[in-house]
């Protein structure tokens, strides 16, 4: 038996080893980083200063099944991409993320299980963002002054996200309900 297992070992251990170093040597993903210029917090704040857009916020978990298909067929759609570096700032927002984020002088942190974070722990700012309302992916819209214009929980395709996007970035929702602005804008 010592005799089977010694080589077996050996060569999961190889193969682990090879299959690290391939994962290590190969370049990140591109399906985030080509199209929508995604920004940490502070990198949106620090930009908003110099020339102001609005904010979309992607709330999102590291284990969130919908979230990675938005990433992959919503966020790389050439429309929606486009359209999202021209208006806006786009921040991913991890809500179980661990760094602190200050920010309208508080400091946001991760409140972890033990202290009643949830089940995974959850980042204050995404619970101040969605109202307590935590479910993934969800979109927070702010203005230029970090103004909370509207949360859109749930995975989106591009023909339902762009009315979403036009609607903050047109500042429809100053003059109109969402459901006002989709009668004009599906009879356009």
């Amino acid at each position: 038996m010592k005799k089977i297992l010694l080589p077996v070992a050996l060569f999961l251990c190889a193969f682990a080893v090879v299959a690290f170093s391939y994962k290590q040597n190969t370049p990140k993903s591109p399906v985030l980083e080509e199209k929508v210029k995604w920004m940490t917090w502070n990198e949106a704040l620090e930009a908003n200063k110099t020339k102001p857009k609005k904010i979309l916020v992607d709330v999102y978990t590291s284990w969130c099944g919908w979230c990675k298909v938005m990433d992959k067929q919503t966020f790389t759609n050439d429309t929606i991409a486009e359209y999202l570096n021209k208006h806006f700032y786009c921040v991913k927002l991890d809500a179980e993320g661990r760094d602190t984020i200050r920010f309208d002088n508080k400091d946001f942190i991760y409140v972890s299980p033990e202290n009643g974070g949830g089940r995974n722990g959850i980042h204050t700012l995404a619970y101040a963002l969605l109202d307590g309302q935590m479910s993934y992916p969800t979109i927070a819209y702010l203005t230029e002054k970090y103004e909370r214009t509207a949360i859109s929980p749930g995975y989106k395709t591009p023909d339902k996200l762009l009315p979403e996007l036009r609607f903050t970035a047109e500042e429809a929702f100053r003059t109109k309900s969402f459901d006002e602005f989709m009668r004009t804008y599906q009879s356009k």
